[in-house]
């Protein structure tokens, strides 16, 4: 069982070339004993630490086409909202760190950013409830889900456009208090606000999202599951930086080289 506080920031970090975890007090982190364990006594300075992608996990579950508009978009507007989220797999492979560059893949030619919130898991979670759900979860962080296009409209599967190494930045923390009822995510690119909405208009919540999942799939302690993101996604090119704030997070911040 988790020894933190209700409300904590979470960090995960190279720390003498080996992962830690830690809680972030300020400017300062304090070292903990594994994902959800006791302070070790051990603090580093915020400043010049460098993060990890704050999740160990065995999968990465995605919700796709959870905005309307974003259906729109796509050109995928049949008349009629999806009776069931549309659900699709990245393996451990493709996390990458806050503030790491991701290489332009040369077998694609039309390279997309999509801002989501995303959730890491604190409990092996199987059926659960929706009034349960949200106890399962140890915090809330952000996500770019990187996406070559062209290859996902090849491909009857979305494996190679979605889960190639490195698609899916994630941080920069972990937020354990966090409401996702209502939140504004942004992607910005270059300073440009590219992606601006809300949570709440996410056609199925977090917690449908999650007792829709559990019912096929047990997630385990420091899966991940992105949520969707809003309008708004385009091309990237070499040399941009892609920022995904998350209201009441903080910023993920992704060069892309």
């Amino acid at each position: 069982m988790s020894v933190y506080p209700p409300s904590m920031r979470l960090v995960r970090m190279n720390c003498g070339n080996a992962p830690r975890w830690g809680q972030l007090e300020g400017s300062t982190i304090h070292l903990t004993r594994g994902m959800g364990g006791e302070r070790t006594g051990e603090t580093v300075p915020l400043a010049g630490a460098q993060l990890l992608a704050p999740a160990e996990p065995t999968k990465i579950v995605c919700v796709g086409r959870n905005y309307l508009d974003h259906i729109r978009e796509l050109g995928n507007d049949t008349g009629d909202l999806p009776g069931e989220p549309g659900l699709f797999l990245k393996g451990p492979n493709a996390l990458a760190e806050p503030g790491g560059t991701v290489a332009y893949p040369d077998w694609t030619q039309n390279f997309h950013y999509e801002g989501e919130l995303a959730l890491v898991m604190g409990q092996r979670a199987r059926d659960l409830k929706p009034d349960t759900a949200l106890a399962a979860v140890l915090g809330f962080t952000c996500a770019l889900d990187l996406t070559a296009r062209d290859l996902q409209k090849q491909d009857l599967q979305w494996f190679r456009a979605k889960a190639a190494d490195r698609f899916c930045p994630l941080g920069p923390w972990l937020e354990t208090d966090f409401d996702p009822t209502d939140v504004r995510v942004q992607t910005r690119v270059n300073g440009e606000t590219r992606q601006d909405g809300r949570t709440s208009h996410m056609i199925f919540d977090v917690v449908q999202i999650l007792t829709y999942i559990t019912r096929y799939v047990t997630l385990e302690p420091g899966d991940v599951v992105l949520t969707g993101t809003p309008e708004g996604v385009g091309a990237l090119q070499r040399g941009d930086t892609v920022e995904v704030e998350v209201e009441g997070i903080g910023t993920l911040v992704t060069p892309i080289g």
